[in-house]
């Protein structure tokens, strides 16, 4: 298995693990569960650099990225990143605006996002694409 396949399993964790911290600060208001969602964010926004780079260095071994499963998976890692990275920006702030409703939102979109561009990318290197 590429290393692709076993790093990129770490912001999948990280970022639908930060959106059920999001939902146990919602019901909550423990802020322990926002800080939580913070360093789940962080991590999975270290963990998809480093995935993203294996993937393409992976993508440059195997070579043949023109497939149409390889394409969307990438962009909708790019589209994860961003979403992340601005997701953090939303958490840093203090308290229950931190989380509700624009962080507990862009955590939900980012789970989703990443669920299914790791899907994709399963799919993809499955049938030997990427």
């Amino acid at each position: 298995m590429p290393l692709h396949g076993v790093l990129a399993a770490f912001p999948l964790a990280f970022f639908v693990a930060a959106f059920f911290s999001d939902w146990a600060y919602a019901d909550s208001a423990n802020m322990q569960w926002a800080n939580f969602s913070v360093w789940l964010i962080t991590g999975g926004v270290i963990m998809a650099i480093v995935a993203g780079i294996a993937g393409i260095v992976d993508a440059l071994v195997v070579g043949d990225t023109t497939r149409r499963r390889s394409s969307l998976h990438a962009i909708l890692t790019v589209v994860m990143l961003v979403l992340a990275v601005i997701n953090a920006f939303i958490h840093s702030r203090d308290g229950w605006t931190s989380v509700v409703p624009a962080g507990i939102i862009l955590s939900a979109l980012t789970a989703v996002v990443v669920l299914v561009a790791s899907w994709l990318g399963y799919a993809a290197r499955r049938e030997g694409v990427a």
